[in-house]
């Protein structure tokens, strides 16, 4: 009896992790360009773009691209909104600490060790990346840093933005700034949505994400 319900736990533990493609790592398997025609090549080619080489890359690259793609429609002003907001008036480093806000508050693995490095290329102080990846108090982290911290928190934590805290985003910001910090903000967790509904999984992962208390 024992072995049988052994086995049976086993059957289902794997049925669970069988709906991950070995090649996209999520549930949904790369689409093929080569399948493509018509809008829907155009889309594909605009958002995923050419390799190293000049090439036309046959698959997609593994995340976001990936899983938008299943509908041109939301994939192609997704991608332009994305790199849009990659040359925020905000800068780098500000556009990737807003990145790690949506990917902690998701849990969202993916976009974490995607930016991460990204955050660590930019020269983001390791204290920053430290208090959003470990929910802990801004003591020690550098001013601006720990007000881009505070506006997220507050928008997704509490839902509400204080006057107060208003003012002081848009100070240091400026008022478009301060709409570029939540239109980068709201990017990312639509993407960290998506990736966590088709169980994203992180081919060579660098960094963990700790479960964490909010």
């Amino acid at each position: 009896m024992r072995i049988a319900l052994f086995a049976g736990l086993c059957a289902i533990v794997a049925s669970a992790q069988s709906d991950i493609d070995p090649q996209s790592f999520s549930r949904l398997p790369l689409i093929q360009r080569e399948k493509l025609s018509g809008d829907t090549l155009r889309v594909y080619d605009a958002v995923v773009g050419k390799d190293a080489n000049g090439k036309d890359r046959p698959t997609p690259p593994l995340g976001p691209a990936a899983t938008s793609l299943y509908s041109p429609g939301v994939a192609l002003p997704m991608n332009q909104l994305n790199q849009y907001l990659r040359n925020t008036v905000v800068g780098t480093a500000v556009f990737q600490i807003c990145t790690l806000i949506a990917a902690r508050e998701f849990d969202e693995a993916y976009e974490w060790n995607s930016h991460e490095t990204g955050a660590k290329r930019a020269n983001v102080d390791q204290k920053t990346i430290d208090a959003i990846k470990f929910n802990r108090p801004l003591d020690g982290v550098p001013e601006k840093d720990a007000l881009v911290i505070r506006f997220g928190r507050a928008i997704f934590h509490d839902r509400k933005v204080s006057p107060e805290l208003y003012a002081q985003v848009v100070e240091a910001f400026g008022q478009q700034g301060m709409f570029e910090l939540t239109a980068v903000m709201g990017d990312y967790a639509m993407a960290a949505i998506m990736l966590r509904a088709v169980d994203q999984h992180v081919p060579n992962a660098t960094s963990e994400l700790p479960a964490i208390k909010r």
